[in-house]
C-alpha cells in the first residue's frame, strides 16, 4: 500500500495490532512498502507519542497489543485533525494546566496530564510546538487564585462535603465567614466561580474562586440541589449575576456595530434580528444588572437600550458618570499628574 501520508498509516497499523494475536513484521512492511527501518520509527512514535502499549514477540517476529493498563487505560489514537471547538478545548486546558502552579501539592499530577495533552495537540501533522506558536488563546482580566484553594474547593465537591470559606465580597467590601455545600465550579470569563448553598444566607450563590481567603473542608456532607434548580436559580440570566427572577432586555445596535454582534452568543436564550436599515435588534434575559452594563457600555454610541426603562437609566448614569469623570480630568494641574507618573 503507497500514497498514504505518515499519519493515516500510524492509524492504519495501530487498527492492525492486537493484544490476541501477534502481526508479523514482515506482514506490516509488505502492506505499507516500508523499510524495516521506517516501520520501527512508525512503531517507536506510537509507543512515545500516542502512548499505544506495542510489545514486541521475538519468537514470532512481530507485534502485539500489551496491557491497556501500561497507557494508563487508554490508547486510542486522536484525530489527525480537530474542529475549531475541539483545538479551542485542548489550548484552553493546556493554557489552564501551563498557568498552575506544579511545585505545589497537584504538581505530581499536574505535569504528566500537561506532558499527555501537549503530546496529543501535536498529534497531526505538524509538532506540538509548532500547533503552539500558530495557534494561540489569549486570557483577558484572569485573576490569580492560591491552588491550595481550588484543590480544598475541589476536593469538597467531588467527595460532597461541607466547606467553611473566609469569603471576600468585593462589591460591598464585606469579609465573611460562610459554611456552603459546594454544587459545582465553573470557568468562566477566564475565571473560576463556584456555585453553591450557602447555609450563612440559606440560598444558591456564586463565589469567586479567588476572593476566598482562606478554606477548611468538613467532615459533613453537603446539601444535593438538584441540577434543575440550579440551572433555574444560577442559569437563567445574564452572565455569572444569574438568578430565578429575570427581565429582559432589548438592545438596538447601530449598522456598524451590528456586522459583529449578529454573530456574538451573549445568552444561549436571547433572540435577535436585522431590520431593514441593518441595524440589530437582541433581546435577552437577565437577573442583575453590573455584567449586562459592562458589556453594553463597550459599545458607546452604537447601541441604544429599549427596555426595561432601569436598565437605561442605569446605563445612562454610567455615561453622565463617566463623563463628570473627563470633565474633573482637565482640572488636575500638570504639576500633580507629574506626581502621580513617579509615585507609580
Amino acid at each position: 500500500m503507497t500514497g498514504i501520508n505518515r499519519t493515516d498509516r500510524l492509524r492504519q497499523i495501530q487498527g492492525l495490532l492486537s493484544p490476541r494475536r501477534v502481526t508479523c513484521r514482515s506482514e506490516l512492511m509488505e502492506k505499507f512498502g516500508i523499510s524495516r527501518a521506517t516501520l520501527g520509527r512508525d512503531i517507536q512514535e506510537l509507543r512515545d507519542r500516542f502512548q499505544v502499549p506495542i510489545d514486541y514477540d521475538p519468537e514470532y517476529g512481530g507485534y502485539r497489543l500489551g496491557a491497556p493498563e501500561e497507557a494508563g487505560g487508554q490508547f486510542e489514537l486522536p484525530h489527525m485533525w480537530f474542529s475549531a471547538e475541539e483545538i479551542h478545548a485542548l489550548l484552553t486546558m493546556q493554557h489552564l494546566l501551563s498557568n498552575l502552579d506544579t511545585s505545589g501539592l497537584l504538581g505530581s499530577q499536574i505535569k504528566p496530564l500537561l506532558n499527555r495533552l501537549t503530546k496529543l495537540l501535536g498529534a497531526g501533522d505538524n509538532p506540538s510546538a509548532e500547533v503552539a506558536r500558530r495557534i494561540r488563546i489569549e486570557t483577558v482580566a484572569a485573576r490569580s487564585y492560591r491552588l491550595e484553594h481550588f484543590q480544598a474547593v475541589g476536593s469538597g465537591l467531588l467527595r460532597r462535603r461541607r466547606l467553611v470559606i473566609g469569603y471576600h465580597a468585593r462589591g460591598t467590601d464585606e469579609h465573611t465567614r460562610r459554611e456552603v455545600s459546594p454544587q459545582r465550579l465553573v470557568h468562566y470569563r477566564d475565571n473560576w466561580y463556584l456555585d453553591a448553598w450557602c447555609h450563612l444566607r440559606n440560598q444558591l450563590r456564586a463565589f469567586a474562586v479567588d476572593a476566598i481567603r482562606d478554606v477548611r473542608v468538613l467532615d459533613r456532607p453537603a446539601v444535593d440541589i438538584d441540577d434543575t434548580e440550579l440551572d433555574r436559580e444560577l442559569g437563567s440570566g445574564y452572565g455569572i449575576f444569574s438568578g430565578a427572577s429575570v427581565l429582559w432586555a432589548k438592545l438596538l445596535f447601530s449598522a456598524e456595530r451590528a456586522r459583529w454582534v449578529a454573530n456574538e452568543k451573549w445568552h444561549p436564550a436571547q433572540r435577535g434580528r436585522f431590520l431593514d436599515d441593518g441595524r440589530y435588534w437582541l433581546s435577552l434575559p437577565y437577573s442583575r444588572e453590573p455584567e449586562l452594563i459592562m458589556d453594553i457600555l463597550r459599545h458607546g454610541r452604537h447601541v441604544t437600550v429599549l427596555a426595561p426603562d432601569s436598565l437605561r437609566d442605569a446605563v445612562q448614569q454610567e455615561h453622565l458618570a463617566a463623563s463628570k469623570n473627563l470633565g474633573a480630568c482637565s482640572q488636575i494641574e500638570p504639576a500633580d499628574l507629574h506626581n502621580q507618573d513617579k509615585e507609580a
